[in-house]
């Protein structure tokens, strides 16, 4: 009973006492216990089950209670342990915070000190710096005091001296003291309300404005008065110079402009209008005139002025204006009268002598606006200098300044003047003059490529050598000397303006690009001797057998126009892109050589089809002999026909021959044998309807020579080169399209007729893409009666099916033909199989 009551017990504290799980976490983590009953989920049914497993177990209850018993007593003595623990520890708790508050009444009162004695130290040192103070604000307006009354003593004093010193011309001095004098004004600008420094203000103005005019006196007299022509330099008005250098800007400017245009007097009046000598053939005079002035101004006065004037720069910069202007004027006046030769020759004279001014004087005195101006680039840089071997455009710039042909080269000794080497801040200062007679250079240029383009269509005339030494074909020469000429012109021309003469060169350019095409290799390719009419055409190869055809020769011309017109489609690419590099930024959208591109792809289009018409003819004879046989006589399939040999003969004759000489050009060669089968295919399927009547053994042997004709076709690419590549696969596609077609016409063909409705559902299903008209060439093929043609052309219209897809379509092609055991004899269906063999054994 007594341990009944305890379980009670144990259940009764268990169902009162529940903790919450962060409490219940919290003892897990600081006791740790494996014992069941320390679990928050105890169970004493499972316990007493866990230690009483069997009834046999019960014989140990008692040793199990008294343990228990044990355990009991053993935590009611560390409970009371506990709870003793906790009454000591109240009083423990109470007597450290009494403590603590008395040390925190201390520590405030030891702040509360040292707070106080703080502030009474603050106040012994400011009480020690408030006479310090005082002392030095003292001092430092005492300073600015005896400063500003030692300036107030200077400038007073110096306004006195300045004004002695001006009337006695003693420029020197004064330039020294009005220097001191200007700076210290400087310093009273804001005391400038009191009167006294406003009247020394006053009284410095006046002296500057004595001295202006009094130095602009001395120089008037000096260099225009009556013994002007006797006058030196002198010391005088060499201080002078620096007294003016003081005074404002624009008394120098002002001085210096006069002196510039009393130097250039004399040169005004030597090159008028009216004088001869203005003209542009005597250009160089100028120049000359310029150089010897300036050797005899330095040596005269040079030292007179101070260097930073650059009044020798001055003078030049003044030269240039006033030779702008006044050729600009007498070019329009006697604008009938500019050549070519005269313009070049001034324009490379100018040019010449604004490179000298580059080397002799640095340029500060330009304004920005005018250190490029507004037709020269001012980057100098060369885009020719990129090297390329098959672009003229991108040649090394030593070939590009030799002497030109006199008569073929764009000018005279005038390439290499016009090529500037470094940047030149005097670069068209006066030779932008010229720019609005430019169009005289563009016609000389449009006059020489006319001469040129005369002379490469009779170079092509000429050009008729022996079969012996026609060895390849290359890109015509004359491409090439073409491309050049544009580079040299397109280099000075740049050189002269970038503007609107350029693009009028571009013009002329397009112009000359259009005629070498149509002149040179439109007119160059030879003409098929029967290109008259597909009819005479048809005549003439049953009268003669066979027609005229391009011998080698005239095969590798073709090839050479087709690379030739190749290679001036990339060249006008990279002629676009440097002009449109040249040209003014706003103007470049006006350049495109698109339409000349298109000519140019013309002549290759041109080219190509008249390679594949000359294969065609030498193919027609032997599609014609194809005909003349008798099909409906055949009593055994063979070899391949005859024709076929003599197709596959000319095939082998004529295609590595284009391949070796369109080697650059492989693109248009790999263009040229899907042209070809495009073309030959559709005149192989006319040329088998033209085969009647066939017999089946007749369309066997005809399917077995189009078996052989398409194996060779699908062979066309490398048809006779060392190496065997794959054919392009847009190529493969075109061929087994076409041939499988009359592959399947020809199994029509052999294909019994006596069921027509079958007879129509099969070829519907093998040429899905036939028409009405086809079906009756088909049928006159077989040698049908009139009456059975009717017939199953009726049925035929009935059974037309739907435009099929194209995916359908390829599917139809890849289906063999089995004729109808219900409805073909037995020997027909071997005959059909036995052929099927024997060509896949080919």
């Amino acid at each position: 009973m007594d341990l009944e009551d305890d379980i009670i017990e144990d259940e009764n504290v268990n169902n009162h006492i529940e903790f919450p799980t962060e409490v219940q976490n919290a003892i897990e983590q600081v006791l740790p216990s494996t014992d069941p009953l320390d679990h928050p989920d105890f169970n004493a049914v499972d316990y007493i089950n866990m230690l009483f497993p069997t009834e046999q177990s019960l014989s140990n209850i008692d040793d199990v209670t008294g343990r228990m018993k044990i355990k009991i007593r053993q935590l009611d003595d560390e409970i009371r342990t506990v709870v003793r623990g906790q009454t000591s520890v109240g009083q423990d708790g109470r007597q450290a915070l009494e403590e603590a508050q008395k040390a925190i009444k201390q520590l405030f009162s030891r702040i509360k000190d040292i707070k106080d004695k703080a502030e009474k130290s603050e106040h012994m040192v400011k009480e020690i710096t408030r006479d310090i103070k005082q002392l030095d604000h003292a001092k430092r307006h005492l300073t600015v005091s005896i400063l500003t009354l030692n300036q107030l003593h200077m400038l007073v004093d110096g306004v006195e001296k300045l004004q002695v010193l001006v009337k006695k011309r003693q420029y020197g001095e004064i330039a020294n003291l009005l220097q001191g004098v200007t700076n210290v004004l400087d310093h009273f600008q804001k005391y400038m309300g009191i009167p006294q420094i406003a009247r020394l203000g006053d009284k410095s103005h006046s002296i500057k404005a004595e001295l202006t005019e009094q130095i602009t006196s001395d120089f008037h007299n000096a260099f225009a008065g009556p013994n002007s022509k006797n006058f030196s330099a002198n010391q005088q008005l060499a201080e002078a110079c620096l007294v003016v250098s003081i005074l404002e800007p624009k008394v120098r400017r002002d001085l210096l402009k006069w002196f510039v245009s009393i130097q250039l007097s004399e040169y005004s009046h030597l090159f008028q209008e009216t004088q001869e000598i203005a003209w542009l053939d005597k250009i160089d005079k100028r120049y000359a005139w310029l150089k010897k002035h300036l050797i005899s101004f330095e040596e005269k006065f040079a030292r007179m002025f101070p260097p930073d004037w650059e009044v020798s720069e001055n003078i030049a910069v003044e030269f240039c204006h006033i030779t702008r202007k006044e050729l600009g004027k007498i070019m329009l006046s006697r604008k009938s009268e500019i050549n070519v030769q005269v313009l070049l020759f001034a324009i490379q004279k100018t040019t010449d002598f604004e490179s000298l001014l580059s080397k002799r004087f640095s340029g500060v005195t330009l304004d920005s606006s005018l250190m490029v101006h507004q037709f020269v680039k001012k980057e100098n840089t060369n885009p020719f200098e990129e090297t390329d071997e098959t672009n003229p455009f991108q040649e090394d710039m030593k070939k590009e300044n030799e002497t030109p042909n006199s008569e073929n080269g764009p000018t005279e000794n005038a390439s290499e003047p016009l090529i500037p080497k470094v940047q030149n801040p005097f670069q068209g200062i006066i030779s932008r003059c010229f720019e609005p007679h430019l169009n005289v250079y563009v016609e000389y240029q449009d006059r020489n490529l006319a001469q040129l383009m005369d002379q490469f269509v009779e170079d092509m005339q000429k050009a008729s050598l022996p079969k012996a030494e026609v060895a390849r074909a290359s890109v015509l020469p004359s491409s090439a000397d073409l491309f050049v000429f544009y580079k040299k012109c397109l280099l000075q021309c740049s050189q002269l303006s970038i503007g609107h003469p350029l693009l009028a060169l571009t013009v002329t350019f397009q112009k000359y690009l259009r005629e070498y095409a149509s002149r040179v290799l439109q007119n160059s390719l030879p003409k098929l001797g029967t290109a008259a009419s597909s009819a005479n055409l048809i005549q003439s190869f049953l009268k003669e057998g066979e027609a005229t055809r391009y011998s080698p020769s005239e095969q590798i011309l073709v090839c050479s126009i087709l690379t030739t017109a190749d290679y001036c489609l990339e060249t006008i690419v990279q002629l676009e892109g440097k002009l449109k590099e040249k040209v003014d930024p706003t103007l470049s959208s006006q350049i495109n050589l698109m339409g000349e591109q298109d000519i140019f792809h013309n002549v290759i289009s041109n080219s190509i089809h008249l390679l594949v018409q000359n294969l065609e003819l030498s193919c027609e004879p032997a599609l014609t002999t194809m005909n003349k046989i008798q099909w409906a006589a055949f009593e055994a399939v063979g070899d391949q026909s005859s024709y076929v040999t003599a197709i596959t003969s000319h095939l082998r004759q004529t295609l590595p021959l284009l391949r070796d000489n369109l080697t650059t050009s492989r693109k248009y060669f790999t263009k040229f044998c899907m042209n070809f089968a495009n073309s030959f295919i559709p005149k192989l399927i006319s040329h088998l309807f033209k085969c009647k009547p066939v017999s089946p053994i007749g369309a066997e042997q005809l399917l077995l020579d189009t078996h052989m004709l398409k194996t060779i076709l699908l062979e066309l690419p490398s048809l006779g080169s060392v190496s065997i590549r794959k054919p392009p696969p847009m190529y493969t596609k075109i061929v087994v399209k076409g041939m499988t077609k009359a592959e399947m016409i020809l199994k029509v063909v052999m294909a019994p007729h006596e069921n027509a409705q079958s007879f129509v559902e099969n070829y519907i299903k093998l040429l899905p893409e036939s028409d009405i008209t086809e079906f009756q060439k088909v049928l006159d093929m077989k040698g049908l009666k009139r009456s059975e043609i009717s017939s199953m052309t009726e049925i035929f219209r009935s059974n037309q099916p739907p435009t099929p897809s194209s995916g359908s379509h390829q599917q139809d092609l890849d289906v063999s033909y089995t004729p109808s055991l219900t409805t073909s004899p037995d020997h027909e269906s071997s005959r059909i199989k036995r052929l099927e063999k024997l060509i896949k054994r080919l």
